[in-house]
């Protein structure tokens, strides 16, 4: 078997029939790939209203689980796939029309680890009244630590951009950390530090639906703690041997960007000094040894921070 495609579902009925219905828009024979779609114990009609989906496809499989997160779903459709290549899109977005088939066919002639393609990121009203055109772009094999320093933006760790070479995934022991949101932070950094032969594809994939999340977005004690085990995470990468001066120093760049994500989330949504106290208690938990080296203003951020975490957030609330 070609491929699986890797569907967590939670909560997205609203979504989720245009998702399944953007795999089957691929030209691709259901022979081929498996569609494993991973029931997150949602808690809507997400299920029923692709129900009928499920039942006309043989290539469907249906896993279901109580509600254990975004990166336990995915972990478990991980285990029980059976493709040589996957995709995990999210279930609210949507694959373009067509676009899959000619990246899958270069990842199988090539046997690359990682192919990262390109995405569209569009509102609700756009998608329903746009119209777009899959040109099939250039395409450049790289090594992993080229596609880390020249691809990977700190912020956009997607996972639903790239195929995954799945023995790549399971000879590496690459998984995502469990039941934490930003679980793409950590899965992406490794996967690309790690990984050997990759495309860099400049044609899309993926339309990423956004605005409606953030309607509803609001970051709180829970989700700054996952942001800190997301860090912590990726921190460790900087273990791994091998790496060379310029990718440790875009690996501390990445962390320093993840570090001041925190903090900004942190100024704009925690307003309680307690909570605050145990974020910064908890991020030198996962962190210990936090450091930035990379110039006069990640040098004196962790002087600062290291010194008094409550003095430094304190002086970005004058500064904000």
């Amino acid at each position: 078997m070609n491929l699986s495609i890797i569907v967590p579902v939670y909560n997205v009925e609203k979504y989720i029939r245009a998702s399944i219905e953007s795999i089957y828009r691929q030209g691709l024979d259901e022979d081929t790939f498996e569609v494993i779609i991973v029931n997150d114990g949602t808690k809507d009609r997400s299920m029923e209203v692709i129900s009928d989906i499920i039942s006309q496809h043989k290539n469907i499989t249906v896993i279901n689980q109580k509600n254990l997160s975004l990166s336990v779903a995915r972990n478990n459709g991980i285990a029980a796939a059976q493709g040589e290549y996957i995709l995990m899109p999210d279930s609210d977005d949507l694959l373009i029309e067509n676009s899959l088939s000619p990246l899958l066919e270069k990842a199988l002639e090539l046997k690359a680890d990682l192919v990262v393609a390109d995405f569209l990121e569009m509102t609700d009203e756009e998608i329903e009244r746009g119209t777009w055109n899959v040109e099939h772009g250039t395409l450049k094999e790289k090594t992993g630590f080229e596609l880390f320093m020249e691809d990977l933006n700190p912020r956009q760790c997607y996972v639903w951009r790239t195929l995954f070479r799945r023995a790549f995934i399971q000879d590496n022991n690459i998984t995502f950390v469990p039941g934490i949101r930003y679980q793409d932070v950590p899965f992406t950094h490794e996967c690309y530090l790690k990984a050997k032969k990759c495309l860099r594809v400049n044609s899309l994939l993926n339309i990423y639906r956004r605005g409606h999340e953030s309607a509803t977005f609001s970051f709180n004690l829970r989700k700054a703690k996952d942001l800190c085990i997301a860090i912590g995470s990726t921190w460790k990468l900087k273990a791994l041997e091998g790496l060379t001066t310029e990718v440790r120093t875009k690996l501390n760049d990445n962390l320093f960007a993840s570090f001041s994500l925190l903090i900004y989330w942190m100024l704009h949504n925690i307003k309680n000094e307690k909570e605050r106290d145990e974020i910064f208690a908890f991020l030198h938990s996962q962190v210990p040894d936090m450091k930035f080296t990379n110039g006069m203003k990640q040098k004196v951020t962790t002087f600062l921070f290291n010194a008094s975490p409550t003095f430094y957030f304190s002086l970005r609330q004058l500064l904000k």
